[in-house]
């Protein structure tokens, strides 16, 4: 648990972590929306810590601006509409039922029937559409020639990027993406497939990814710039 808070002009109190490193010349600030909202600082071993304390006031409008773009979570209850990979479902809550159950209707809205307690109702809501994200991607991925599919998948909730792709061809993409759009969940997928051939972000790179991905891949990239912060709305 963190010693130290740094009050935003909002009120809101935000945990300060420091760590001391040997062999680190100058202080590092990372301030965190994700999984919560924390500023990490990193300072040499034997800087005071309110120097690093000082340092972080001094960032003050950078924190202050970092913070602003998180959006204020949204609780999900019995009965609330929520979209996710192009559906728009509504949560219902019956706690005499041990498995959850995603019924599709003909009228292309869904229900999402969740079972258990109702302190456990966010949290198997979420780890619903985890499972039914990545096997939306590995969906994705089968539609592209072999030669790009990769070794290994996972699934993450990372704050600062929506995939990754290794030099042993493991990918990784954050669960997130399943509150963007349809095809903008496509353009992240087929934006790492395309590491594959290429490990940079060079002209044949970008080549590629449109190769993959078709007609519409800059309204799907713009998108993602412009609306990534909401993504991270729930949970």
């Amino acid at each position: 648990m963190s010693n130290y808070e740094f009050v935003l002009s909002s009120g809101e109190k935000v945990p300060v972590i420091i760590n001391s490193r040997r062999g680190l010349r100058n202080i590092t600030l990372r301030p965190k929306t994700n999984p919560a909202v924390q500023i990490h600082i990193s300072k040499p071993w034997l800087t005071p810590t309110s120097v690093a304390l000082r340092f972080l006031e001094q960032k003050r409008s950078w924190c202050e601006r970092v913070f602003a773009k998180n959006p204020a979570k949204i609780r999900i209850n019995d009965g609330d509409e929520i979209e996710f990979l192009g559906y728009k479902v509504t949560v219902k809550h019956n706690p005499a039922m041990r498995s959850d159950e995603f019924v599709q209707c003909e009228d292309g809205r869904c229900v999402l029937f969740v079972g258990g307690g109702a302190d456990m109702l966010e949290r198997r809501v979420r780890d619903f559409i985890k499972a039914r994200f990545l096997l939306t991607v590995k969906q994705i991925i089968k539609t592209t020639p072999k030669d790009f599919w990769p070794k290994k998948i996972s699934v993450r909730d990372t704050s600062s990027r929506w995939g990754s792709c290794s030099t042993t061809g493991t990918m990784s993409f954050s669960w997130r993406l399943a509150f963007a759009p349809p095809e903008v969940m496509r353009y992240v997928v087929m934006h790492e497939l395309a590491h594959q051939k290429y490990m940079d972000h060079s002209p044949d790179f970008w080549k590629q990814v449109s190769e993959l991905y078709g007609f519409g891949v800059e309204r799907a990239k713009r998108w993602l710039n412009v609306h990534g912060a909401e993504l991270h709305k729930y949970f």
